[in-house]
């Protein structure tokens, strides 16, 4: 019994120490369990789940039909950790290696492998020494170079190279709408927009963030069956231009061919629109460059000039004022004015005619692109009418489209006219505009004097969603007052491209093409330049039923050979003319040999007038 009642005795205290220790541990584990769970999980998730960033891609661009002019390429940053690089000799020798495989020079390369300590800025202000683990080697190599690079880093066991993945845009038709799309530049993993398309949607364009974490072996590998936390990134809206590559391409070339002619322009640039809606179909400048390769961009060729360079239009002015005098009733075709055979004066100024044709009618005062014709007929207006014409038709303003910068040209108030204007500015001098103010202009002239707005951009879809957002397209009230002016103008236009106008040399065989030629004397400071002139013709194909409306402009042609736009642009508005109307499949209003020959012979018009 004494036995028994000692082992009970300690067996007592024994269990009420294991059982305080097994509630001891109990409450242990609830806490680390249940109080400290989400605590203790992140500190263990650090050290087998890691993420990183990912990227959508900037939105692309392209025409109207879906053709690739912007995307985006996969490519490699190679860059390099200093401190594993060695010594002197090992540094040598790699840089003779990724020479020739990264186009950079071999010295250069060498100075960065052998910056092994940079200095650092302590929070106390003192600075130290520390080893420098990353130099960029080389940004944006091509794809296929840095996967065959990676191979033989990896074969010769190199570890101090390394290759990070990017993208960088791409530019698969080279130099084709180069000046309109624009570029842009990467900066700390980001595009940034420098100009053109680029840079106008560039909000629309860009991609958002997103984070993609999983589960890691020790070595770093995923692990295929782990948890994967992945915040999907978004990428950017795709812009579908107005513009038609294969009309693009027939601009180009035909631009291409002006711009190395003997005329040797300066610069050269020509714009093509829908006149019903406003649509861009071409637009295009010489000298441009090629975006995938800006190593020996000519700064000539970066900026755009057909929305930022202005210009005197002269001659090319005439058929608007002229609108403005027979809508307005001040004048009809058959009005009769004495030109004269000799310079005019007025206003203290004499203005002169390159052939003077003495007692001409509006009609052919216009055939004949007579200034003292049209100053006659402006005078007849008066200032106000002469103002309020032109102002309808868009000059002074704005086209609206997306190209930044735009210029609004140079319109006073009829206000501030002095004498010698009024005569100057209806055959357009002491105005300037842009080649776009132009081409809306026309455009009026060629829908029944509906003003359009000008669109470079068709719709914009999400690549995501397939949703997508049309441009909305406006056409407005016609500014004619009178319903036979838009006809009238369009017959008196016609004669201008016949035989014996100022603009036979734009005639298109089979089609009735109406147009007109503008010559004008470059403005210097303190009056007008003798050696440099622009040259210009814009027109409308076909004439009663048009498709387009196409301005060519030739700014500084070589004066010795020719320099007048009958000789220098005339025949360039052909030639895209010819090739436009074939690959859209026009119908010919006539077959050439039947055509009448005799000048004002009235014809069947066909006048379509959309709604």
């Amino acid at each position: 019994m004494v036995k028994s009642k000692n082992i009970s005795g300690r067996m007592i205290p024994c269990i009420a120490i294991i059982s305080l220790l097994f509630c001891y541990v109990i409450a242990m584990c609830y806490n680390v369990q249940v109080n400290r769970h989400d605590e203790l999980l992140k500190k263990a998730q650090k050290k087998y789940i890691t993420s990183k960033k990912t990227h959508g891609k900037r939105g692309e661009i392209f025409d109207k039909k879906g053709s690739l002019l912007v995307g985006n390429l996969p490519c490699f940053d190679v860059c390099a950790d200093p401190s594993l690089t060695g010594d002197e000799k090992s540094c040598r020798t790699l840089a003779q290696f990724l020479s020739p495989i990264l186009e950079e020079p071999a010295d250069e390369l060498f100075q960065k492998l052998m910056y092994k300590e940079r200095t650092v800025k302590k929070k106390d202000g003192t600075t130290a020494k520390v080893p420098n683990k990353f130099v960029m080697l080389r940004g944006l190599l091509d794809y296929e170079t840095g996967v065959s690079l990676k191979t033989q880093l990896k074969e010769q066991k190199c570890k101090s190279v390394f290759l990070v993945e990017k993208v960088k845009r791409f530019y698969p038709k080279k130099q084709l709408l180069s000046n309109i799309l624009g570029i842009t530049t990467v900066n700390k993993d980001e595009h940034v927009a420098i100009v053109g398309i680029e840079k106008y949607f560039h909000k629309q364009m860009i991609s958002t963030r997103g984070t993609l974490s999983y589960e890691r072996t020790r070595k770093g590998a995923p692990i295929a069956f782990g948890d994967v936390n992945d915040e999907k990134f978004k990428d950017g809206m795709n812009i579908y231009l107005t513009v038609d590559e294969a009309i693009q391409t027939i601009v180009e070339e035909e631009l291409d061919k002006l711009y190395h002619s003997k005329f040797q322009p300066q610069a050269c640039y020509a714009v093509m629109v829908d006149p019903w809606s406003g649509d861009i179909m071409a637009i295009a400048q010489r000298p441009t460059f090629d975006p995938n390769d800006r190593k020996n961009i000519n700064p000539a060729a970066w900026r755009n000039r057909i929305a930022e360079d202005i210009f005197e239009p002269g001659s090319t002015m005439k058929p608007i004022t002229v609108a403005g005098a027979i809508d307005a009733g001040v004048v009809t075709p058959n009005t009769v004015f004495n030109c004269g055979r000799a310079p005019w004066s007025y206003g203290g100024k004499r203005l002169n005619d390159s052939h003077y044709i003495g007692r001409a009618t509006v009609a052919d005062i216009l055939k004949e692109s007579s200034n003292i014709g049209t100053a006659l007929i402006a005078l007849s207006m008066g200032n106000d009418l002469v103002y309020k014409t032109l102002q309808s038709f868009g000059i002074g303003q704005r086209t609206g489209i997306p190209l930044k910068p735009e210029s609004r040209g140079i319109f006073t108030h009829y206000k501030k006219w002095s004498k010698v204007q009024s005569t100057r500015v209806p055959i357009g001098q002491g105005v300037a505009v842009t080649s776009l103010q132009m081409v809306r202009a026309y455009s009026m002239l060629a829908n029944g004097g509906r003003p359009v707005t000008l669109n470079l951009v068709d719709r914009i879809t999400d690549p995501a969603t397939g949703k997508e957002q049309k441009i909305e397209r406006k056409l407005g009230k016609s500014v004619y007052k009178n319903s036979t002016t838009h006809q009238t103008m369009v017959d008196m236009m016609c004669r201008i491209t016949a035989k014996g106008g100022t603009g036979a040399k734009a005639a298109v065989p089979g089609y009735y093409v109406a147009g007109k030629t503008g010559t004008a004397q470059k403005a210097i400071k303190g009056g007008y330049s003798k050696q440099f002139y622009i040259s210009d013709f814009v027109g409308f194909a076909p004439a009663y039923k048009p498709r387009f409306v196409l301005m060519v402009v030739a700014d500084s042609p070589n004066k010795k050979v020719g320099y007048y736009a009958s000789t220098v642009a005339a025949p360039v508005f052909k030639a895209i003319a010819e090739r436009t109307l074939q690959y859209m499949g026009i119908p010919r209003d006539f077959e050439p040999q039947n055509k009448k020959k005799t000048a004002g012979t009235k014809r069947k018009k066909i006048l379509a007038v959309k709604n």
